[in-house]
């Protein structure tokens, strides 16, 4: 028992020895590690004075409960009593997680990315937009293959190159990794937060407001598009029944002036108005069911939109992140000095262990 006190007293011993040891020569060599931390220190404060402040646009939507319904759920159920099938309630394919998934998706991103904006005056795309905003055609220039690229607003997508393809692909890459973050804030909440961010503070507003507006026009018509397909048929059906009955209506007025005045024991003359009496009926009949279906059916569709309701827009000055001063100086002198007396450290180790 007592070795083994004396066993640890000699290794604390050794240790603390090699500590001192360590601490001499790191102070011996006090001159290398001040003059890289001032090395450091001017770099970080260089970075500071380079690197562009960073503006960040917020915008903030809530979807539309469809559970309560109201007066509408109301009437829905009333016609789905009477066995009239509206194809109502939508779909639930961009629901939750789906709807925030679709907003990063690389299709909605390009589609945004090609929306018309004005710029210093000039009618640009986004996409164009980003591309002066990094400076990329100054070494597009004396690269022929990208020298004539262009992304003019709203063009589509089959007119586009391999090489339109390959930037677009760039600038979503930059953008998903950095720039953009959807998400709830809380999942008890329904009211989910876009954030872009980037160097250039009209881009991050104008972006923001595109990709929620390429959203919503594209979740309104997935959702409401069984509605709307179902009542574009009732309407053009209502039509179709309408200009019949119109026609039978005509054909009994033109077949009583024909029988006007005829003996009335002559019945086979009054066939032609008998018929056209029976057509008036059965139109009109069909005419009222129809209408009925294409007045529930707009019902439907109406309650399908807006599925987006925005609430909070990004409104300009945006909030900036700046790299400052004081952080590059800290920063830059304390990961200096920390990389030199790691290097000092590993070479002295080297050296006494070839040495040894």
């Amino acid at each position: 028992m007592i070795e083994n006190n004396n066993s640890d007293e000699i290794s604390l011993k050794e240790l603390l020895d090699k500590a001192k040891e360590w601490y001499v020569y790191l102070l011996s060599q006090w001159k290398v590690i001040v003059l890289a931390g001032i090395i450091g220190a001017a770099l970080g404060l260089t970075y500071s004075f380079i690197k562009k402040p960073v503006y960040t646009a917020t915008l903030s939507f809530a979807l539309e409960d469809e559970k309560g319904g109201g007066g509408l759920g109301g009437a829905l159920g009333l016609a789905s009593s009477l066995g009239l099938d509206l194809g109502g309630g939508g779909g639930s394919i961009f629901t939750g997680s789906n709807l925030t998934e679709l907003f990063k998706s690389r299709s909605m991103v390009e589609q945004t990315l090609l929306s018309p904006v004005t710029s210093n005056g000039k009618l640009i795309s986004l996409a164009e937009m980003y591309i002066q905003n990094n400076e990329w055609r100054v070494s597009w220039n004396d690269n022929p293959k990208f020298k004539d690229i262009q992304f003019l607003p709203e063009t589509k997508r089959k007119y586009f190159t391999r090489v339109h393809d390959s930037i677009l692909g760039v600038i979503y890459q930059d953008l998903s990794k950095t720039g953009l973050a959807v998400g709830q804030k809380d999942k008890k909440i329904a009211i989910i937060s876009i954030d872009v961010a980037s160097t250039n503070e009209l881009f991050s507003k104008y972006f923001t407001e595109a990709l929620v507006k390429e959203v919503s026009d594209f979740y309104i018509d997935s959702k409401s598009k069984k509605a709307r397909m179902n009542m574009d048929i009732l309407e053009r059906q209502t039509d179709s029944i309408r200009a019949e009955l119109n026609g039978a209506i005509t054909g009994v007025a033109v077949a009583n002036d024909n029988t006007f005045g005829l003996n009335p024991a002559m019945n086979v003359r009054r066939a032609p108005s008998a018929r056209r009496q029976v057509d008036v009926q059965a139109n009109t009949a069909i005419l009222t069911e129809l209408v009925k279906q294409s007045e529930l059916a707009k019902v439907t569709l109406r309650k399908e939109t807006p599925l987006i309701q925005v609430i909070d827009r990004p409104i300009l000055p945006l909030p900036k992140e700046r790299f400052g001063k004081a952080k590059g100086l800290v920063m830059g002198g304390f990961l200096a000095g920390f990389l030199v007396v790691f290097c000092l450290i590993v070479r002295r180790i080297i050296k006494q262990l070839t040495s040894s």
